[in-house]
């Protein structure tokens, strides 16, 4: 017999260990549930809950394939191995199947299973699934780990030219077998479960993702390249849910996009050149966080900026996680994190760049902030687009190059409507006060919202001599030596 264990991949279909469990024999599936470290990793509430509703939907599915979902406690990922053991004991298991996850835990707690399982003569197979290509497998003619996403890009273009990852097919179903699925849990102790409004907005389960996914890209997705900044239209395919979850896989979006672009690349839609983009910068952030791994352990890419002198100002980060900055659009953004668990794309990079150089506070503090909100959280995407916005990582934004969040606003929200629907107190403002209401409203600013925390002008001057003020890459690597 087949053990599945399923992690970020809860679909039934291009689903690689499912495929490969079922050739090989009777399957069962397993789910861990793990409170203490999805604590200690700050998932989000919302995100646990979109896993939760989205096993009971795959348990349904799998039922009927005579696969039986089964749920186990395993509270840190240090039991694993343990818990796994026992019930492939029970089972009379012969080999255990996993799609590969990444990052310095995930990989730890795979080799403890897989040595645990080994010593008992139990079989332990891991696939590529979660991408397009195994980390490894595109580097530099150096032999090393890309640090610029262009060149990383360009050799992923050139493989896929050559041969396109196929979805692989759903198994049929089995013979009946004499074990009952378990009920899963509707709540996890420690994870309060989010407003009925929030869970409205991303229902569970691999229709819906395939719904969304044909709908962006028979409709949107021609546009994306003109709207995918602009927050007050809906530009965005908004799949990273069901990405980071695995109720989509990235070939399926990959054949879809090409499926809406008579199977080209780079001629042809320029919306859907510019979506393939997007999964490949997901791609390169994993490549990234399998080859430096200290990007796994809240280290900055750029070894330098770690001696950047990062404020403690604890009354501002708690006005920029509260949407109380002053600054209308960094404000918006926030409310909108809180109330759906997401965050529009072009406005992540605007909020992370006004906490890392207007308020000069360290970039893993909203790192951590976003993972405890977000209901698409990862951590290769979330620490690489921080990275990214902050100048410490791989290639990441020049640190001279600061965005002006009243520049930004007016430029991606020029009618306001974005912030107007999050900030209701500035509606009555007209398209041009609503971005700066503190121009508007003479010494006392707009009632019922605050002035602004920090000069803009002052504050990119202080962060720019901050980053000035570093020892240089060079001096660093004659320190370490």
């Amino acid at each position: 017999m087949q053990l599945l264990w399923l992690r970020s991949d809860l679909r039934q279909h291009d689903n690689t260990a499912l495929s490969a469990s079922a050739e090989r024999g009777p399957t069962v599936a397993v789910y861990l549930i793990s409170p203490e470290q999805w604590l200690a990793h700050d998932d989000a509430p919302c995100k646990v809950d979109f896993w939760l509703r989205n096993l009971c939907t795959l348990s349904d599915s799998l039922q009927r394939l005579n696969i039986p979902l089964l749920i186990r406690t395993a509270d840190t990922w240090d039991q694993a191995p343990a818990v796994l053991l026992e019930l492939c004991q029970q089972l009379g298991i012969d080999a255990v199947h996993v799609n590969e996850e990444y990052g310095i835990h995930e990989t730890r707690r795979d080799h403890a299973v897989a040595d645990a399982l080994k010593a008992q003569g139990i079989g332990f197979h891991s696939y590529l699934d979660q991408l397009l290509f195994a980390p490894g497998s595109l580097l530099t003619q150096s032999g090393s780990y890309f640090k610029v996403f262009t060149q990383f890009r360009r050799l992923c273009y050139n493989r896929l030219h050559m041969a396109l990852p196929k979805t692989v097919a759903a198994p049929k179903a089995q013979a009946a077998l004499l074990i009952k699925r378990d009920s899963v849990p509707q709540a996890i102790s420690g994870f309060e479960t989010p407003p009925q409004a929030l869970r409205d907005l991303w229902p569970a389960g691999e229709d819906e993702a395939h719904e969304r996914l044909a709908r962006f890209t028979s409709e949107q997705i021609h546009y994306y390249q003109d709207e995918r900044d602009l927050p007050a239209k809906p530009g965005t395919s908004q799949l990273s849910t069901y990405l980071a979850a695995g109720v989509l896989s990235p070939r399926q979006c990959l054949h879809a996009a090409l499926g809406s672009n008579n199977g080209e690349f780079e001629s042809g839609s320029p919306g859907v050149f510019t979506w393939i983009n997007e999964l490949l910068w997901r791609e390169f952030y994993k490549h990234v966080l399998v080859g430096f791994p200290r990007v796994s352990r809240h280290r900055a890419f750029k070894p330098e900026t770690e001696y950047l002198p990062w404020r403690n100002a604890p009354a501002e980060l708690a006005a920029w996680q509260e949407g109380r900055t002053g600054v209308p659009i960094v404000d918006a953004a926030i409310r909108q994190l809180l109330a759906t668990g997401w965050m529009h794309n072009r406005l992540r990079m605007v909020v992370a760049m006004f906490l890392t150089k207007n308020l000069l506070i360290d970039w893993r503090e909203g790192e951590r902030f976003f993972m405890r909100h977000l209901i698409d959280g990862d951590l290769a995407a979330n620490n690489g687009g921080w990275q990214w916005s902050a100048s410490t990582g791989t290639d990441s934004v020049p640190y001279f190059r600061i965005f002006n969040p009243l520049s930004q606003s007016e430029r991606f929200d020029s009618e306001g409507q974005f912030i107007k629907h999050w900030l209701p107190e500035l509606a009555a403002l007209n398209k041009k006060e609503v971005h700066n209401p503190a121009s508007a409203g003479g010494l006392f600013g707009v009632a019922n919202y605050p002035a602004p925390i920090v000069d803009l002008k002052k504050s990119r001057e202080r962060a720019l001599s901050a980053f000035k003020s570093l020892p240089s890459r060079q001096l660093l690597e004659v320190e370490h030596d």
